[in-house]
């Protein structure tokens, strides 16, 4: 084998979302999800590194992804995938999802799973969580909203990093049509996000 060949590698983050009912099977969205690569560079370096802090822990919401007027026209903005500091439009809940977390008071329900077929360069990491009849805490009785603005209609969604000091990093955000969450609806979502390997041997 030539010395001017040398590996070339790299790593295809993407992610989906599927929001929906989990007693009736009604699906609420569907859909591809951004990745802020950035944040998730930082966040697989400090896992794999070992620094105690880095991976998945908590799935925030928020209703300020989306605008709609009069005629009922949504418009979409579009997701926050870069800068540091990036955040959701406007956060109104948040859950850990951690289940290895005590913080976590529902790990059954809300928690972490990497899936992995031997042979392939691809690992999946499933985020599942569940937002039960009871919460958030002050959300409407009924799904008959009709300000898109009120705070449990969420219309965005991501994913943070653990960070000791709380202040995690968004590293994958969504933004879709609003769902309300209410009181006579259960609402669960599962994030799936790839982590795949690119590899080849190349020449210089």
């Amino acid at each position: 084998m030539s010395d001017n060949l040398h590996d070339k590698s790299g790593i295809l983050v993407k992610g989906h979302i599927k929001i929906y009912d989990p007693e009736t099977n009604h699906v609420y969205i569907d859909k591809n999800n951004a990745i802020h690569y950035e944040n998730m560079s930082i966040a697989l370096a400090d896992s794999i590194g070992n620094r105690g802090q880095g991976w998945i822990y908590e799935m925030s919401f928020g209703n300020g992804g989306t605008s709609v007027d009069p005629t009922g026209i949504i418009t979409y903005l579009t997701p926050n995938s870069t800068g540091t500091n990036a955040s959701l439009y406007n956060q109104t809940y948040t859950k850990i999802v951690d289940d290895n977390s005590v913080n976590n008071l529902d790990p059954v329900r809300n928690k972490i799973e990497t899936r992995h077929v031997s042979g392939t360069n691809y690992t999946d990491v499933l985020v599942t969580c569940l937002l039960d009849y009871g919460e958030p805490s002050g959300q409407d009785a009924f799904d008959t909203a009709t300000d898109q603005n009120s705070l449990y209609v969420f219309d965005e969604l991501g994913l943070k990093s653990y960070s000791p000091d709380g202040t995690g990093n968004l590293i994958t955000h969504v933004v879709f049509h609003p769902v309300q969450k209410s009181l006579n609806r259960l609402i669960q979502i599962d994030y799936t996000v790839r982590i795949q390997s690119l590899a080849g041997i190349v020449g210089e």
